[in-house]
């Protein structure tokens, strides 16, 4: 009888530890910046065991990380990772900080840091 192919711990296990959830409390962008709180040093791992506690580790301390990163290094798949992030920011463990769009700011701040950009450039 042939072997067949069943997926191992490695595939099943990051949607186990969001408990087959697929989408997030939050939204939260790819380059979204992620640091944790006061709450996510002294609390521990809460009830997320040890990925909250690698993610706390990893942007504690003024070492901020995007959502990107946190991924790549936990070698989860975005989607988890997005999905256990939510979580912690739901729960205060982390601050996220989303990015700042050019639509956010006023055509003033923006022409004006335009401008100076080029300023700059010229005088390379």
């Amino acid at each position: 009888m042939p072997e067949r192919d069943e997926p191992t711990g490695a595939l099943v296990r990051p949607y186990a530890v969001t408990r087959g959830r697929t989408r997030p409390k939050l939204e939260i962008a790819l380059e979204a910046l992620v640091e944790t709180t006061v709450r996510g040093r002294s609390t521990g791992t809460g009830r997320g065991g040890t990925e909250h506690q690698y993610i706390a580790a990893m942007c504690d301390g003024g070492r901020v990380q995007s959502l990107a990163e946190i991924a790549a290094r936990m070698q989860l798949p975005l989607g988890v990772a997005r999905v256990i992030v939510a979580d912690m920011a739901t729960d205060g463990l982390v601050a996220v900080y989303e990015p700042t769009s050019l639509e956010d700011e006023s055509d003033a701040v923006g022409t004006e840091l335009l401008e100076r950009v080029l300023s700059g450039l010229r005088r390379l």
